[in-house]
């Protein structure tokens, strides 16, 4: 097991973390307060190439591996993890799907836009009563001639106002359940497409969060991805991407609150000498970079078997679970160390916490990680 990088791999996180430092750093603070989508950077991110970082070249895409991801994921995400799931999103569940599954003439007319950033993707499978259970999702999609009807609502959906593209999982069968759904690639300039309710958010705060609702939304045959009655299972295996995504998210998260704790524990003076050298707070900073690097190498191990084409859902399950835990663990423990100042927005702990709080539950949550994992090895 070789551990070092490649050139490429370093290349693509030292771009991605002078990106995070000059671009998204000094504003982020900003972005949260005022739960302002970041759209210049979300441009310039494009122009960098990272709106496509696992499509082919000829579809406009970086064509970068699963390590170059989770490092690019994890430096956004140091500075503002809401940057990164809208980075992360789009590339695993809103474009990367369309490459997998997609029709040559779908893959002409979506991707060149979607790897280059110039159209965003969102990905719409979560309802009011389809959460942790996609198979009971209630929107439905009635064939009429060449084209499909949609009608329903769909909730939690990241960078749904924002997005122009939108992978909609629905009811062709609701008979069939699971095996009744199929994927749509929905315009969001389609008629009967509005986005609802916009969530004020605990954490995550600039990454737009709302409902899709869709009221005899036209939709034409051809965009159905992959085969009908497959969209649950094609879901399902871009959300195990996905989950590999967040759990680098949560990694950087974790990351950033370290790193505030051990220059804030060498500043901060009490009892004639820094904190950093009383042994609580050595501990507790101890345990940070101990499991911030075994969660890295659950992330790298998932990223890896990905590459090779071998299955990694429950890899992927895994590094999901424990890096979302560590990060709310690493920011727990920073808000302690930082005292009454952790309590304060003007230290970037604060934030951490309420991130890190949103990561344990989406993209499936801890207790949904848990039963994919158990499942598998119980099986």
């Amino acid at each position: 097991m070789d551990f070092n990088l490649t050139k490429q791999q370093k290349l693509s996180r030292k771009i991605a973390r002078e990106f995070a430092e000059t671009e998204l750093a000094p504003f982020a603070q900003d972005w949260d307060e005022k739960a302002e989508f970041p759209t210049d950077a979300i441009k310039k991110l494009g122009a960098l190439g990272f709106m496509g970082i696992s499509i082919p070249k000829e579809y406009g895409g970086c064509d970068l591996d699963g390590i170059s991801y989770v490092l690019i994921i994890e430096e956004l995400a140091k500075a503002c993890a809401s940057t990164a799931i809208i980075v992360a999103v789009h590339n695993s569940v809103g474009a990367y799907p369309i490459y997998l599954l997609g029709t040559d003439e779908q893959k002409k007319k979506y991707l060149g836009e979607l790897a280059t950033g110039k159209k965003l993707g969102a990905f719409a499978l979560t309802e009011p009563n389809a959460g942790s259970d996609p198979g009971a999702i209630e929107t439905t999609a009635e064939p009429d001639g060449g084209n499909y009807i949609l009608n329903g609502t769909k909730t939690f959906i990241t960078s749904a106002i924002n997005s122009d593209t939108v992978i909609v999982m629905a009811s062709t069968d609701r008979k069939k359940r699971g095996r009744g759904i199929t994927s749509f690639i929905v315009e969001k300039k389609f008629k009967g497409v509005t986005a609802g309710l916009k969530e004020n958010k605990l954490g995550i705060r600039a990454s737009d969060t709302c409902e899709l609702i869709f009221e005899n939304c036209v939709v034409p045959a051809a965009n159905i991805l992959g085969e009908p009655g497959t969209g649950l299972s094609a879901a399902l295996k871009a959300l195990s991407f996905g989950r590999v995504g967040v759990a680098a998210q949560a990694l950087g998260v974790a990351g950033s609150a370290m790193e505030s704790c051990i220059k804030y524990s060498k500043d901060r003076h009490q009892f004639g000498k820094p904190i950093a050298n009383f042994q609580a707070i050595q501990w507790m900073i101890a345990d940070m970079v101990t499991e911030i690097e075994a969660a890295r190498n659950l992330i790298f191990k998932a990223s890896f078997l990905k590459d090779e084409g071998k299955p990694f859902a429950t890899e992927g399950a895994m590094a999901k679970l424990y890096a979302s835990e560590v990060a709310m663990r690493a920011a727990t423990k920073a808000v302690q160390i930082h005292g009454g100042y952790g309590c304060m927005k003007d230290y970037r702990v604060e934030r951490c916490f309420r991130d890190a709080k949103v990561i344990e539950i989406y993209e499936g949550t801890s207790e949904i990680q848990r039963l994919i994992i158990a499942r598998d090895i119980l099986k």
